[in-house]
């Protein structure tokens, strides 16, 4: 995994900043607690904090090669972020193409391919990752990041160059780069949505999805190497479900690939539980048990209230997953104490360099915190809902059929779209939050290409299933990362497998559902080593406490900004906040957490917002 960071000036000699530089790649010391590097060219500087996964001597960052460029010998320098399961056999090809190596890492392997195939090299490369290299030969910096965006990266384009790293972070310690927020990026922190491209920063970008962004003295240029394409699909039943049981054994196969100790993250829903049930069984061939780990919370059993979402607790059908493999098995049980400790929301609001956090990050930054004081990597079962249409509204024709992100439809056919109501009303007025969903879902719609001849109400799902692929999964994917890199855990999605991905994606909606439940074509791969009680459960999203004491502190937190008038409320609407502390409602929970992650924020940030207000 690691944390990367760099700097392109044209007309500067960056061996002067190396302060700077080593200020913003210190930002990432906890993606990359293991080692630091640097790397220097006159008008490049490079940062890397590394987490040593894969040849824990040998693949120590930044990255040089030589290579020979008219006559003269030059040097590529990289910094890379992430895993690439499909070294070995890149490794094995560059050999034959006269490559010779002086490490065992993939990282060497992805800096030989770049030295091979220029930035072609991209669409051969299988994992989650973003890099970036330096190539002399035309004074270019080239920046990849993997085809469904587990990794993040971002750029800010300056007078003479860019600044880039893992997290914003990175670059705001840039004293060139202002804390800037404007309109155009509280719309994407206030809507369940992620804009391709887009920064809650003023000024700053991601790099997309499989995408390479190319920067050089005549300016920045980006090209696509990889889209979510509609294809025919031509396996039956059978067949299909067979390649995607023949997917998901080489996916886990290669993915548990690590010099270090590894883990699955269980849940007991079908997701977690296929991933651990498969790692079992291949670890079980080199006479290994699989470690698992699972949140609870105190009191969860007692509490524990049935939802339209949550119909059953999660701990039963954990246990009834690690009797079955004999994994090594623990339960990461959380009290309201932790989770609505101050500190921790701290900690939380500086990992996503954003006012985002409620209980869900809380309880995965303390989870992955309990599990790297025994394991560096994680598989987790993460979006294998998007890929295999698990979510509820996946099957109401209702929320599927209107124009606009399935998800949100949702929320609000339920009335649970409140989370921003505690914004004052002219914020809401400026930010039209509205008109930017709308714009946002034809945009994304636009991109879809239909199948000749498809039927309407393949068409309709064609559309959620793209939605969530390209959309909804980078929002839960940037949690993921976000929460584990914040202790140093590197935990992978096998389910984000572009192979698995396309494949899935082009098959037809009545097959996605062929036995009259979400999910059909993994239940009925997977259904051969998992207990019958998660075969037969229903989809349940990733837990929450009830115990009402949870809400209660928050409210209370709310309560002492409302008294010592905080500048959350140049945002929040101050009456609001106090109304639904002073009632302490379950209802206001969202709203109550939105309010201290904004306060958060504020102070440790100390953004300059830009509102016409």
């Amino acid at each position: 995994m690691c944390g990367i960071t760099g700097w392109v000036a044209y007309r500067q000699d960056l061996g002067a900043e190396r302060e700077v530089v080593d200020a913003m790649t210190e930002t990432m010391s906890c993606r990359g607690p293991d080692a630091r590097g640097t790397w220097y060219s006159p008008h490049v500087a490079l940062g890397h904090r590394r987490l040593a996964v894969i040849d824990l001597p040998g693949g120590e960052q930044p990255m040089t090669t030589e290579v020979v460029h008219e006559v003269r010998t030059i040097t590529l320098g990289m910094v890379y972020s992430g895993e690439v399961y499909n070294y070995t056999e890149l490794r094995d090809e560059l050999r034959r193409r006269g490559h010779a190596f002086t490490t065992d890492s993939d990282t060497e392997v992805v800096l030989r391919a770049y030295a091979e195939w220029g930035t072609a090299f991209a669409e051969r490369l299988n994992g989650m990752y973003a890099l970036a290299i330096w190539d002399p030969r035309t004074e270019t910096l080239v920046m990849v990041r993997d085809r469904m965006g587990i990794k993040p990266f971002f750029y800010y384009p300056t007078a003479d160059g860019v600044l880039f790293g893992s997290e914003p972070k990175a670059i705001l310690a840039n004293p060139a780069v202002p804390a800037v927020v404007e309109a155009g990026g509280l719309r994407e922190l206030f809507t369940m949505s992620k804009t391709p491209g887009k920064s809650l920063w003023a000024g700053m970008f991601e790099v997309e999805p499989g995408t390479v962004v190319t920067v050089d003295r005549a300016g920045i240029r980006r090209n696509v190497y990889w889209r979510l394409e509609t294809r025919q699909h031509t396996d039956d039943q059978d067949t299909s479900v067979a390649r995607i049981r023949e997917l998901l054994d080489d996916i886990t196969r290669r993915q548990l690939v690590a010099d270090v100790p590894r883990c699955v993250l269980l849940s007991g829903g079908l997701d977690s539980s296929a991933i651990t049930a498969l790692a079992a069984g291949q670890l079980a061939e080199e006479g290994k048990k699989v470690r698992s780990f699972a949140v609870d919370f105190v009191g969860q059993e007692e509490n524990f209230q049935p939802t339209e979402l949550r119909g059953t607790p999660d701990t039963p059908y954990v246990h009834d997953v690690a009797d079955l493999v004999h994994s090594q098995h623990s339960d990461i049980v959380l009290d309201n104490a932790v989770l609505t400790d101050p500190e921790i929301r701290r900690k939380v609001v500086r990992a996503n360099d954003g006012p985002i956090g409620g209980d869900i990050f809380n309880s995965l930054y303390l989870l992955f915190s309990a599990i790297r004081e025994q394991s560096t990597v994680a598989l987790s079962g993460e979006s294998a809902d998007e890929v295999f249409g698990g979510y509820l509204w996946f099957h109401d024709p209702e929320v599927r059929n209107r124009p606009m992100f399935p998800w949100i439809a949702y929320s609000l056919s339920r009335r649970q779209s409140g989370q921003v109501n505690v914004l004052r009303k002219d914020v809401l007025r400026q930010l039209d939050l509205g008109g930017h969903l709308r714009d946002r879902y034809a945009e994304a719609v636009g991109e879809i290409e239909r199948l000749e001849g498809e039927s309407d109400d393949e068409w309709a799902m064609r559309k959620v299933c793209y939605l969530h692929l390209t959309r909804m999964v980078r929002i839960l994917l940037d949690r993921k990362d976000r929460m584990s890199m914040a202790v140093g855990l590197e935990v992978r999605v096998p389910f984000c497998d572009h192979r698995l991905v396309e494949y899935v994606y082009n098959t037809p909606w009545s097959m996605k559902t062929f036995d009259g439940h979400e999910k059909s074509l993994l239940r009925a791969a997977t259904s051969d080593v998992l207990p019958r009680s998660v075969v037969e459960r229903r989809k349940s999203p990733y837990p929450q406490t009830q115990d009402p004491a949870y809400v209660e502190a928050l409210a209370g937190q709310v309560r002492e900004l409302v008294a010592d008038r905080h500048p959350v409320f140049e945002l929040v609407d101050r009456e609001r906040a106090d109304q639904l502390a002073r009632s302490a409602e379950g209802a206001g929970r969202r709203q109550l957490e939105q309010t201290l992650s904004l306060a958060t924020w504020i102070d440790v940030y100390h953004p300059d917002i830009r509102l016409s207000l």
